[in-house]
């Protein structure tokens, strides 16, 4: 503890060493009260704590690629690389909404219904009705604008209930996930969604520069996202009210309309990523996304991003993506049995929990 207030008068005396009996001052002890190096170690410890916990999943994911080249001769082949990024792009942006959404201290279990319902609502705005669609029969343009349109507004109204009028995040999103699954199974009506433009598909289906679309899109998104977390002031709002609120609202910082303003970026995210998903597939049913916000939180919390708000990179929730979708090819390639393969993947998750536990040292929260 220091014995003086700041730029306060001092009542200690000269001492048998001090100025005053013609000996040295002898320099007291930092601040904090430990060893002089200790506290300016401090800050490097936190920074290549932080750095090693970005990087945990790493040897799982190098480990994975040395199973999968010995495994198959295939696995490392340039298409089927391709092929795990492209499978894995709507997961990544799925993961890429939550895990902002949980380092501002939130949670959304409604990601995944509003994966399936806003591209439905885009498809059946522009398809005719003997397609299944609502007969508008609207430019497309105008339907690919209804999507992130639908996921902002879906953000926007679980921020109402959560931010505004501090109801519990999970039990909300909770609700909203069966509200948005049941709309969207009676919109369809059991029917399977054809006939859209090329243009909902181009997402999902084309590439650029030998790269799948999706591919493109998630990578930017992320580097994007990961850039303002890090670097700019609004990232650093997203940690503070995430790790602190009453002390980022002291800070000057705006709580209420940053953790309002993460719900619709994730649902707009969300709603893309559905995209994604249609362009893939061909087409658009009931069941689309669903059980999917379970391998979102999976890819999420094995990637460093804590529950409890305020901790986790975006490098960190990235691997997880990128292990998740290596472990499902591999697995594909494997002939293994879909009776066992949800067995080995929440085995693979405790692992690899384990393993980010033992390399930093830190448990998970």
């Amino acid at each position: 503890m220091n014995d003086t207030a700041p730029n306060g008068p001092t009542n200690r005396g000269p001492t048998n060493g001090g100025p005053a009996n013609g000996g040295t001052t002898k320099p007291g002890p930092p601040p904090g009260g430990g060893p002089p190096d200790r506290a300016a170690r401090r800050p490097v410890r936190a920074i290549a704590l932080g750095r090693t916990r970005d990087l945990a999943l790493l040897p799982a994911v190098l480990l994975l690629l040395v199973i999968g080249a010995l495994s198959n001769e295939s696995f490392l082949e340039r298409d089927n690389l391709l092929n795990v990024l492209s499978a894995s792009s709507a997961l990544g942006l799925l993961v890429l909404a939550e895990a902002m959404i949980l380092v501002s201290g939130k949670m959304d279990l409604s990601l995944e219904s509003i994966a399936g319902l806003a591209p439905a609502l885009g498809f059946m705005a522009v398809i005719p009705a003997v397609s299944a669609g609502f007969g508008t029969e609207l430019p497309t343009w105008l339907g690919l604008l209804i999507i992130p349109l639908t996921g902002a507004l879906i953000g926007a109204v679980n921020g109402l209930l959560i931010v505004k009028l501090q109801l519990n995040g999970f039990i909300v999103t909770l609700a909203m996930n069966i509200v948005l699954r049941g709309v969207l199974v009676g919109m369809v009506s059991g029917k399977t969604l054809f006939d859209a433009p090329a243009a909902f598909l181009a997402l999902g289906s084309d590439t650029w520069l030998g790269v799948p679309v999706s591919v493109w899109v998630t990578g930017a998104c992320f580097a994007g996202a990961g850039w303002v977390l890090r670097y700019h002031r609004l990232g650093r709002a997203v940690y503070a009210v995430g790790g602190n609120a009453p002390a980022a609202r002291a800070a000057g910082i705006r709580v209420d309309r940053v953790a309002w303003g993460v719900l619709v970026i994730g649902g707009t995210l969300a709603a893309v990523a559905g995209l994604v998903i249609a362009g893939r597939v061909g087409a658009i049913n009931a069941n689309q996304g669903q059980g999917l916000i379970f391998t979102v939180f999976a890819a999420a919390v094995i990637g460093g991003i804590s529950l409890s708000g305020g901790k986790g990179s975006l490098a960190g929730a990235l691997l997880g993506v990128l292990l998740l979708g290596m472990l499902e090819n591999l697995l594909t390639l494997a002939q293994v049995s879909s009776f066992w393969i949800q067995a080995i993947y929440g085995a693979i998750i405790l692992v690899a929990l384990m393993t980010a536990r033992l390399i930093t040292g830190e448990g998970q929260e």
